[in-house]
């Protein structure tokens, strides 16, 4: 005898948790920016080119895409170099900087803005050995970067980390016995079962790095042209009133956004896919 019928469920209540999680997800989500798009198209379609292609506004898209582009592709790099470390050799503090890669998630952005600015400006500890070597650091696009990177790089190795941990240490022995080295065996073994989990971190980490607001202006100087990010951008329009002009370069994050999480979305089935 059946006690449950092929549809039934042994903790009901899908049609009102739905019904909750739609109106939660539209209260939170959909209608504020659903209120950004409908003030942004209050104005023309020429207007809005004529805001969000400003050459204020161009150069501030250079420098935080152009920034966050290179903060992830080198935490791409030492990201993959920090979780196989992590997962493959035990030392003496291991667990103490396993746990200190989390740090830039629960340490509060103005924190971390502060600090970086701290260090590297032209007294701090790295600024006083950097400075004489020509690296200026604080306040220019190359302090900017280094924010870039270090709030992005969790995002990095807690990606690739458990995907090191699942590899069998027998097909590294395989390609032993059929006389690869290092190399070969790293190239052609390792790195590609590790390249969807790490193009993911890359994605993952070059999102985070674009929409980064509070470490960046205390390292960054601001000056517009130069090393002005668009978030500031928004702000400062916010600030003049142009509500207008805000909402329009808010809608071309917004849409970078978007894109960002579709290839995020995609990275991640194809990584399933390639793990079957």
């Amino acid at each position: 005898m059946k006690l449950f019928s092929k549809h039934t469920n042994v903790l009901p209540g899908f049609g009102p948790t739905l019904g909750f999680t739609i109106f939660y997800l539209c209260l939170i989500v959909l209608i504020p920016l659903s209120a950004l798009v409908f003030k942004t198209a209050e104005i023309s379609w020429q207007e809005f080119l004529e805001v969000v292609t400003d050459q204020r506004v161009l150069a501030s898209y250079k420098v935080t895409f152009g920034a966050a582009l290179v903060a992830a592709a080198i935490n791409a790099v030492f990201g993959l170099l920090t979780a196989w470390v992590l997962v493959r050799y035990r030392f003496p503090g291991r667990k103490l900087i396993d746990a200190l890669v989390d740090l830039p998630f629960a340490l509060p952005t103005a924190v971390a803005g502060i600090t970086l600015a701290t260090i590297y400006s032209h007294n701090g500890w790295m600024g006083r050995l950097l400075e004489p070597l020509g690296i200026k650091v604080a306040f220019t696009p190359l302090g900017i970067m280094v924010a870039m990177i270090f709030i992005g790089l969790p995002f990095v190795v807690r990606t690739v980390q458990p995907v090191i941990e699942e590899i069998d240490s027998e097909l590294e022995e395989a390609a032993a016995c059929l006389e690869a080295n290092r190399f070969q065996t790293l190239l052609r073994v390792i790195f590609p079962l590790l390249l969807p989990s790490l193009l993911t971190g890359f994605a993952l980490s070059f999102a985070r790095a674009v929409g980064e607001y509070g470490s960046i202006i205390f390292i960054a100087g601001n000056m517009p042209m130069i090393s002005e990010i668009t978030p500031l951008l928004i702000i400062t329009k916010l600030e003049q009133f142009d509500y207008t002009g805000a909402t329009a370069i808010a809608t071309v994050m917004l849409l970078a956004s978007f894109l960002m999480l579709l290839v995020i979305n995609l990275l991640q089935k194809w990584s399933r896919k390639y793990a079957e």
